[in-house]
């Protein structure tokens, strides 16, 4: 069986192919996985199996994929490292960690996206396609937009001081919306990116989410910050 290191070296053409990806993996078995489905859509991938070289390595890639848990120094020492030498590479955080305290200390370390193992490839694969769609200037951990602000850590929403209650669905698309200010956004859009479809499928899921969403978001007597764009999708307004 070819090790992930081997696989590494064989890149099929794609679109996807100039885009760079370093995974940071001790598992040699999991590595082998990861780097065979992320090649096969047409990364470049390149495997290290300690946190050493991938510090090191890092400023040469794209997007990182480290896990959690490395012999010698552990991945979140790596990206606390890099951070702090303002290396903005997206990184998605792997862990057999999967407590809330865990997760919360991976993100606030500076990892963009936390996935916890056991995991299957293809929602890894989205959870990377969707990271590298991210733009880079998007690393804070409070999203402040008009009258409302999303905590990204505590997973909280208040408006104009108003405390919100969100399913993680709804946090989700929240955020989306957010980060697209005065955009309009399709609904295939949303289905991709927040429901990680690789299709589109003819459902009203969207609209059902996006009118708790609103009721929600939208209290009585305030000015509706989500707008639907008729026969398109919907906008998000941060000019009220």
């Amino acid at each position: 069986m070819p090790s992930a290191r081997d696989l590494a070296l064989c890149q099929p053409n794609s679109s996807h192919s100039r885009t760079r990806i370093l995974l940071v993996e001790d598992d040699e078995g999991i590595a082998t996985e990861v780097v065979a489905e992320l090649t096969s859509r047409g990364y470049a991938v390149t495997h290290v199996n300690n946190g050493m070289e991938g510090a090191r390595r890092a400023r040469d890639f794209d997007l990182l994929i480290m896990d959690r848990l490395l012999p010698g120094i552990d991945g979140v020492s790596v990206i606390e490292r890099l951070r702090e030498e303002n290396v903005r590479v997206p990184v998605l955080v792997l862990s057999a960690l999967s407590a809330v305290n865990d997760r919360v200390r991976g993100l606030k370390a500076g990892g963009d996206d936390y996935l916890t193992k056991p995991f299957a490839l293809s929602e890894l694969a989205a959870r990377v396609e969707a990271l590298l769609r991210r733009p880079l200037e998007t690393r804070e951990t409070v999203l402040v937009v008009g009258e409302l602000e999303l905590d990204l850590i505590d997973r909280t929403a208040r408006r104009r001081g108003r405390p919100i209650e969100l399913l993680p669905r709804e946090f989700k698309l929240l955020e989306y919306l957010m980060r697209r200010p005065e955009q309009v956004v399709t609904r295939a859009m949303l289905l991709e990116d927040v429901w990680h479809y690789r299709f589109v499928p003819q459902t009203n899921l969207v609209d059902v989410h996006i009118g708790k969403l609103r009721r929600k978001v939208d209290a009585p007597g305030e000015t509706p910050l989500i707008e639907s764009v008729r026969g398109i999708g919907f906008l998000f307004r941060a000019n009220i």
